[in-house]
């Protein structure tokens, strides 16, 4: 609720504005039956035609004045309640930007999706129902009391005891309803998580033939989520009938009391019937807004929560001071100086796990990159590659030791910096929609089509883009999906050359080529790479062979480092791997 409020008082002249026209609107509602009582109690029981006409005018314009009240009121408050959850939608979307490979871990991609879809929207439909409909349900509902009273004394007790009951009941439709609502809201995480891993996986679901054991999980989250619905409903389905009886039993209690006291004021009785009737409209908007507010309240905390993460990498300020010593490789806009020695890339004893584990991804690695040099990382599956290459880029952090990258501590470097000058070829080709020209951009936005179709050339894509009808200019769907495996890869490379970077990171992003296409796209990378310390992960022992220098993994520890022949001398898991591939 302290976030929906944060941002209602950041719109709080739309909201006041709707505010306003809702009391115009609502007086316009309360003033109907007693004009109307006046028409009957005098006009017609007096047979005053002219009174009739008059009132029957002033009822005309105060319903005008009530259309305009509620157009006016729905425009603000629609205004209001969108630009709210963009604005939300945004702040999430923001926040999930800044936060570390290990915070999504935690937070769950599907999840975080249902939050900045499912939830902002619950929360701006709430935000829109308090300015349509939760301010005018008290204001009429009290409006109608009053006026009830004020025209039948009597009825004081009997409207305090519905009153009263109806509250209670109320109460108790959220205190039951919220935790039902929360559970129904993690429901709908896991559906989508089941939903995004199957669509993600459907090629290899309808090659394993394992289509009904895919519609198992998904029925299995469904059924969750529809006995959590179920529940939620249950509770709406008792205490919305129960309020409703209140208040007509309240409407009958009335009827009778009047029939006993009253003396022939029928225009006064019709009114008061009127009052009770929207006292009931007015309950049955609370009610249903408070089920809204216990779906937006519950919606909020999960936003909140994505809103609350604390980052698990601390960002450091750009002008924070540090030693002369880590200073000394960079300038001002993160350009490298002439640097006082040539080291690039160091590990210092360093270790990593992963959140939730005991075994650790990566144990005590010591080695240094020198800058400029080719360093080929390969390792049995599961051997701690891929994660070692991660914590150069900061995309985890390490557990212990330290990672130095051109002297400096990548701790105490701003990541916006730091992985300005790194480039990274994921193991998973990724691509974008849009052109393909857009895609390799991301690499430099201001590239030449001269640069361009350099950096493709030396990937090799250029063979390809060239034959499409469209060139540089061809749509790619989603993540690619009309370019073979080799073609993404090969665009993901040229993206990554486009940068320029000083650090190259290369994560097994040849798999999908063939030996002879491997061959010249490594070559292109070597002509294009001159001066970038290049980081190059494989499982092929060929790709690796023409490096300056081969780490060698196993079990998440550096169990060899140097050269091809240094290591065919000295470490055994590498002379395994090549015997494996290349033969004795």
């Amino acid at each position: 609720m302290r976030l929906m409020l944060c941002y209602i008082r950041k719109h709080l002249g739309m909201f006041l504005v709707a505010v306003v026209f809702l009391a115009i609107e609502t007086f316009a509602d309360l003033l109907q039956p007693t004009f109307m009582s006046y028409i009957v109690d005098r006009g017609v029981k007096g047979a005053d035609v002219g009174l009739i006409w008059r009132y029957g005018l002033i009822m005309l314009g105060i319903t005008a004045m009530g259309a305009v009240g509620a157009v006016v009121r729905n425009t603000y408050a629609s205004r209001t309640s969108q630009l709210i959850g963009k604005e939300i939608r945004l702040a999430i979307y923001e926040k999930v930007q800044a936060l570390s490979y290990e915070n999504i871990d935690r937070l769950q991609p599907a999840s975080i999706i249902t939050r900045i879809t499912n939830d902002v929207t619950q929360m701006q439909n709430f935000i829109n129902g308090i300015m349509r409909i939760m301010l005018k349900a008290p204001v009429t509902c009290v409006g109608a009391v009053a006026l009830i009273i004020f025209q039948m004394p009597r009825l004081l007790p009997l409207m305090l005891v519905i009153l009263v009951c109806a509250g209670l009941l109320i109460y108790g439709n959220m205190k039951l309803g919220y935790p039902r609502f929360d559970r129904m809201q993690r429901k709908l995480d896991g559906l989508n998580h089941t939903s995004r891993e199957f669509l993600s996986a459907i090629r290899v679901v309808k090659a394993f033939r394992a289509e009904e054991q895919e519609q198992e999980k998904f029925q299995e989250a469904s059924l969750q989520l529809a006995e959590a619905g179920i529940s939620s409903m249950r509770v709406m389905a008792v205490f919305g009938p129960l309020i409703n009886l209140t208040v007509n039993g309240g409407i009958v209690v009335m009827l009778w009391l009047s029939g006993r006291e009253m003396a022939g004021e029928i225009g006064q009785l019709m009114a008061c019937v009127n009052y009770m009737t929207q006292v009931l409209f007015a309950l049955g908007m609370v009610s249903n807004i408070l089920n809204s507010a216990v779906r937006a309240v519950a919606s909020s905390a999960r936003v909140q929560e994505i809103l609350d993460e604390t980052p698990a990498q601390a960002e450091v300020s750009a002008r924070k001071e540090l030693s002369s010593r880590a200073e000394a490789p960079f300038s001002d806009d993160g350009k490298r100086r002439e640097p006082g020695g040539s080291v690039s890339i160091a590990f210092r004893q360093v270790s990593f796990a992963y959140a939730g584990t005991s075994r650790p991804a990566v144990q005590e690695a010591d080695f240094t990159v020198r800058e400029g040099e080719t360093v080929g990382i390969i390792g049995p599956t599961g051997s701690g590659k891929t994660t070692l290459v991660n914590l150069v880029p900061r995309f985890y952090d390490a557990t212990r030791g330290q990672v130095l990258v051109e002297g400096r501590d990548v701790t105490l470097t701003p990541t916006e910096q730091l992985r300005g000058y790194i480039a990274v070829v994921p193991q998973k080709a990724l691509l974008f929609s849009g052109t393909i020209l857009e895609n390799l951009r991301w690499g430099d936005k201001e590239a030449t089509p001269e640069e361009v179709r350099r950096a493709a050339e030396a990937a090799c894509a250029e063979e390809f883009v060239s034959k499409l009808p469209e060139g540089y200019d061809t749509l790619l769907g989603q993540g690619g999906v009309n370019l073979s495996g080799g073609q993404k890869q090969r665009l993901s490379i040229a993206r990554a050359l486009l940068k320029k970077p000083r650090v190259l990171i290369l994560d097994d992003c040849t798999s999908a080529l063939d030996a002879t296409t491997e061959a010249r796209v490594l070559a292109g990378i070597r002509r294009e790479s001159a001066g970038m310390t290049v980081l190059l992960v494989s499982q092929r022992i060929a790709t690796v062979m023409k490096a300056d220098h081969i780490l060698c993994m196993e079990d998440g520890r550096v169990c060899g480092f140097g050269s091809h022949q240094d290591l065919m001398t000295d470490c055994e898991p590498y002379r395994a791997i090549y015997n494996s591939q290349i033969g004795e």
